[in-house]
């Protein structure tokens, strides 16, 4: 069955972001992922997952100034010295907490401008061949130009052939159902055709991005698919909870840790 990660970005956010670790792994999960650990430090996040017996699924290489409202650096001409000195500061982080997938936020560019596209290959190649060195892979996930107008990587085709020119094994697809749905539709088929390039799943509904427990997709069907086509990576729950996160967490209860099955 799936091991689904809390997003402790958008789920648990009753609590302070470390104490969402203990909230998480008291609601029943095994694993965790968040945008961003970078306001606090290696080893206070790392002493959560011990304590808490958590894996960390993953975590996003630092995006630029995120407050500014960019989204990532890695297809941004010129920003290339910043974009090498933000794998090095993930890669501190990856050791402190034994994370083995980093997603590479795109940024705002136009994937047509050849510039955009030279500076995302080579932050690809750059990023790829770095984590590999550690035995960690690089992610890039497609995500809908309705949540982020304006990304660079907003097509699915467009990051699968990003990977096959890349030429490097441990450079995969990050499989967002929910951005997937709003971008191509047709979940079932795709999943069933990328799952081999893919490291990462991860779920919300659609249109709202709640809980995954309605909406436009048959989320049993999915999460039995996901089983049929034998898929043993993490399932990230990267929605935002209608309300309380415990309230919502009725679709989660057959997964919880400890429950006979």
């Amino acid at each position: 069955m799936p091991v689904f990660a809390a997003n402790l970005t958008m789920m648990f956010t009753e609590w302070p972001f470390l104490d969402r670790f203990d909230a998480a792994a008291d609601a029943g999960f095994q694993a965790v992922e968040y945008l961003f650990p970078y306001d606090h430090a290696p080893d206070a996040v790392a002493r959560r997952l011990e304590r808490n017996g958590l894996t960390q699924a993953l975590f996003n290489l630092p995006p630029g100034d995120w407050a500014a409202g960019e989204r990532g650096l890695a297809a941004l001409p010129g920003r290339f010295d910043e974009f090498r000195a933000a794998v090095d500061k993930a890669l501190d982080y990856a050791e402190a907490t034994g994370c083995r997938r980093l997603h590479m936020m795109a940024g705002l560019a136009d994937p047509a401008d050849p510039a955009s596209l030279d500076a995302y290959r080579r932050a690809v190649r750059h990023a790829g061949e770095a984590l590999a060195g550690h035995g960690i892979e690089l992610l890039l996930e497609p995500i809908n130009g309705r949540d982020m107008p304006g990304y660079f990587l907003n097509d699915f085709g467009l990051a699968e052939r990003l990977i096959a020119e890349s030429g490097l094994s441990n450079v995969r697809l990050q499989f967002d159902l929910y951005h997937r749905q709003i971008i191509h539709g047709d979940v079932t088929m795709a999943l069933r055709r990328l799952l081999p390039l893919t490291g990462h799943v991860q779920i919300a509904s659609v249109p709202s991005r709640n809980e995954p427990d309605g909406e436009e997709l048959n989320w049993p069907f999915l999460f039995g698919e996901l089983d049929r086509l034998g898929y043993g990576g993490f399932v990230g729950c990267e929605y935002r909870p209608r309300a309380a996160t415990l309230d919502g967490l009725g679709w989660f209860a057959p997964f919880r840790a400890g429950r006979s099955i």
